[in-house]
């Protein structure tokens, strides 16, 4: 017998997220998730005038503003034919890898680790820790997460002027040079950010972290609260909830003037080709979208108000090449070549996915520090840009994933305006074919308790995969 279930709300932040689950003998059958809330910041761009956009679209979002941001100003940059100024982008790229890091830390602390001090876990051997570390409002380990956090923003504060939705990034650079006593004050956040990682989240130096190699080195971790996240997850063997499609992409993170420290690429099948960027197309045939499927530099945002019974998300289905494909924390280590997340690509699962997560603040908090290092306080920060029409591209990594803006400016005023962000790649519903977006295939065989309303299987696999639904839907 097969019953249904409508879970939901997901998320700690906004809970704009429904998933209606087919549920037979225990186990989830088949799954669909609904982005139940549409914005229309598309629709919104259509007719202002390009640097707009640098005000607009970083209010999609409050937690990844920055990531809307630099993905606007490198797409206006891409159009002008022109190019930030190399110490502007490295600078731009430190902004970025700030927010990221500490969104990857709010994670852990505050959206995935309390869903283990829940009751139902209450006879698990561990559950008094995750009570005293995880649990809302009280938790120490979140408290000091949260205290963290706020230190590390200061770098924000001074390069951006404010977070969230800073106006520092610009198509040419940014608007603020720093100073060499910048820099001593940037270092001083960073390395207060650094005690907090090898105290509490790793206890032990974060090289240490990003040096490992194999599952066998991860699974012999048992410091800090990334070794107690590993005893919860030998536990209740989320090494295999969860398993997603098994093709990571990247749009490559962090731009500098040598390149992206974390590489572009997709991996398949134990090899990472080119992303091939002419292949995207957004399939609508479950979502409530008019139109046809697209690539996103010839697709349009036209929301169908009667709603459809053969869809059900507001929520496109991106399809690269015609597939799924997983991004994220965990996507941009194995794309990087990683060989921990490498070793994890093939497990895929809910325990590779918060690994690969922590392994990325491992790696991101080292190469800040080399960030600082490298800049030059006498360089210029901000190159002459003069907009035009035509159309440009700009392509990020956000904490959860691949994020693009494509625009077309006609006569000095925009007349198109897509953005696939990185929720939208992994919540998407299912394509023409029938196929399922990452995350309800990823839920695909969940158990399911007698009783369970919410089945704490079907949430460890969704906050895995870290959902932005405003995001999603922007």
């Amino acid at each position: 017998m097969t019953k249904t279930l409508l879970v939901g709300p997901f998320n700690r932040v906004e809970g704009d997220l429904e998933i209606r689950l087919d549920v037979s003998e225990g186990r989830v059958a088949a799954a669909y998730a609904n982005s139940p809330l549409f914005r229309g910041f598309e629709r919104m761009m259509v007719g202002k005038a390009p640097v707009d956009a640098l005000t607009i679209t970083p209010r999609i979002c409050g937690i990844c503003s920055i990531s809307q941001s630099a993905a606007a100003a490198l797409a206006l940059s891409d159009m002008a034919g022109g190019g930030m100024a190399p110490e502007g982008l490295r600078v731009a790229s430190l902004l970025h890898a700030v927010e990221n890091i500490a969104d990857h830390v709010t994670h852990f602390y505050l959206f995935f680790m309390p869903d283990f001090a829940r009751v139902g876990y209450a006879g698990q051997p561990w559950h008094g820790r995750a009570v005293q570390r995880f649990l809302a409002g009280s938790g120490s380990g979140a408290r000091a997460a949260v205290a963290a956090r706020a230190e590390l923003f200061h770098i924000v504060g001074m390069l951006g002027g404010k977070w969230p939705h800073t106006l520092a990034i610009q198509p040419g650079g940014v608007t603020r040079a720093p100073s060499l006593r910048d820099k001593v004050r940037i270092g001083a956040s960073l390395k207060a950010f650094r005690r907090f990682l090898e105290t509490e989240v790793f206890g032990a130096p974060v090289e240490a972290f990003a040096g490992l190699s194999s599952v066998t080195d991860l699974e012999r971790w048992d410091t800090g609260d990334a070794g107690f996240f590993l005893q919860v997850a030998a536990g209740l063997d989320l090494a295999a909830l969860g398993k997603g499609p098994g093709r990571y992409m990247s749009f490559g993170a962090y731009p500098e003037p040598e390149g992206r420290v974390f590489a572009s690429g997709l991996w398949s099948d134990g090899a990472v080709a080119p992303v091939e960027m002419g292949s995207i197309v957004e399939d609508l045939s479950h979502a409530w979208m008019l139109g046809e499927a697209a690539h996103p530099a010839q697709g349009d945002t036209r929301p169908d108000a009667e709603m459809r019974e053969s869809a059900y998300s507001w929520c496109k289905a991106p399809r690269l090449a015609g597939e799924t494909v997983e991004v994220g924390a965990l996507a941009r280590q194995v794309v990087d070549g990683h060989p921990l997340a490498l070793a994890l690509a093939g497990e895929g699962g809910v325990r590779a996915r918060v690994a690969g997560r922590l392994l990325e603040i491992a790696r991101t908090q080292i190469a800040l520090e080399r960030m600082l290092a490298a800049i030059k306080p006498e360089a210029a920060f901000m190159a002459e840009v003069t907009l035009r029409d035509g159309e440009g591209v700009g392509l990020v990594e956000a904490a959860r994933g691949s994020l693009g803006h494509w625009l077309t400016v006609e006569r000095g005023k925009i007349a198109r305006y897509q953005i696939i962000a990185p929720t939208t790649w992994n919540f998407s519903p299912r394509d023409a074919g029938g196929v399922a977006g990452p995350v309800e295939a990823a839920l695909v065989g969940c158990p399911v308790g007698e009783g369970e309303d919410t089945p704490l299987s079907v949430q460890h696999v969704v906050r895995s995969f870290d959902p932005c639904m405003v995001c999603t839907v922007h």
